[in-house]
């Protein structure tokens, strides 16, 4: 008989069954079962290795390894297990990376939102605040510190802000654990936090606090997107750019003014990372309203001149697809909106291009569509 051992949390449970004579055969079945697992771990990596090599995008078979990371309390529902995996090479700046300083046990719906924070806040360079809902932005904000970035977030929406997530992509200080304080916030994800800021924060029992020092590291190159269907999966490259630059053009007889470009490149990293349909209304430095997840485009363009409320007026528009009709023009009249972008390509380009001329709104396009579900 012969019993392979290849994790070394397994070396004292076989120890102690030979000690009294002989392997049970329940273990020999759970040792086997954890080598052949091991193997195909590495089998797989030399696969992919291979692929890579000969540079094959899509290959025939595809397999990944995954880790598990933790058992969940429950998964998007409470009648629903769950588990959560990390990769087998874990990537600087992703989740599995972070260090929980703080809280109880992630759940589920946890991890998915906070991972849909973080996709965002990785667009921007400078100061940034991403509140998150149901892996939807709720509110972003902009600014020369962490602490006025969080106001103009959370701003944005307060009532969405409560019981939501926070990605910060830098050290988050006492002044904005302060401000954290005063609403009930489910998770905050941040390159750091000071000493004052934790002992702030963490007199919020409820509270959970994530630490990733790379959270400003961008995503590997050729990286893949992945979606589980019933009986297959669905695998495409990631949605890395925003657009080409080549693509950028003005259609309106009025360009953006500067601070009008600022604003429309702002919101449209805010709407590429906003569910389908998905509309989102702002100025340069923060979001107004976000309209997402809606079946129709004038729903959507609705839901964020609705949620912006006052503010609305001089803020600018980004669609993450084409209009098909003016009717979203027509809303951006009403609402006093002076500058829009979307990719453009519709069969009806001209209609909202007439309607933007005719009230003086400057409009881009700028080619790639980013579709989200």
């Amino acid at each position: 008989d012969v019993a392979v051992v290849v994790d070394p949390k397994d070396y004292e449970k076989v120890l102690s069954e030979l000690e009294t004579g002989e392997i049970t055969l329940d273990t020999k079945k759970y040792l086997q079962y954890k080598v052949f697992a091991h193997t195909a771990v590495y089998d797989s990596m030399i696969s992919n290795y291979l692929a890579q090599q000969l540079d094959i995008r899509f290959p025939e078979s595809i397999t990944f390894a995954y880790e598990k990371a933790q058992d969940m309390r429950y998964g998007e529902n409470p009648h629903q297990g769950a588990s959560y995996y990390s990769e087998e090479f874990i990537r600087a700046g992703s989740l599995s990376k972070a260090k929980q300083l703080w809280g109880k046990e992630l759940s589920y719906n946890n991890i998915n939102d906070a991972n849909g924070a973080l996709e965002l806040v990785k667009e921007f360079d400078e100061p940034c605040v991403v509140a998150c809902k149901h892996s939807n932005p709720c509110g972003v904000g902009i600014g020369k510190t962490i602490h006025e970035a969080y106001i103009k977030a959370y701003e944005s929406d307060p009532v969405s802000v409560f019981g939501g997530i926070l990605a910060i992509n830098g050290v988050v200080d006492a002044a904005t654990a302060t401000e954290i304080n005063k609403i009930f916030i489910e998770i905050v994800i941040a390159e750091g936090f000071t000493a004052e800021a934790l002992e702030i924060l963490e007199a919020k029992k409820n509270i959970r606090l994530l630490e990733l020092p790379d959270i400003k590291a961008k995503r590997e190159k050729n990286a893949y997107d992945m979606k589980r269907v019933y009986g297959g999966l669905l695998v495409q490259d990631y949605d890395e750019t925003l657009f080409a630059p080549e693509n950028l053009k003005v259609v309106t007889k009025r360009a953006p003014t500067d601070a009008e470009m600022k604003a429309l490149m702002f919101n449209w990293k805010v709407v590429k990372h906003t569910k389908s349909n998905a509309i989102v209304v702002g100025k340069e430095d923060r979001t107004t309203g976000i309209g997402m997840g809606q079946t129709n485009r004038i729903w959507a363009a609705q839901q964020a001149i609705a949620h912006a409320g006052d503010e609305v007026k001089g803020s600018v528009m980004a669609s993450d697809a084409f209009f098909p009709f003016p009717d979203c023009v027509e809303e951006c009249v009403k609402a006093g909106i002076t500058a829009i972008v979307q990719p453009g390509g519709s069969i009806k380009d001209q209609l909202s291009i007439d309607a933007c001329d005719a009230a003086g709104i400057a409009m881009i396009f700028v080619g790639d569509r980013h579709f989200k579900h």
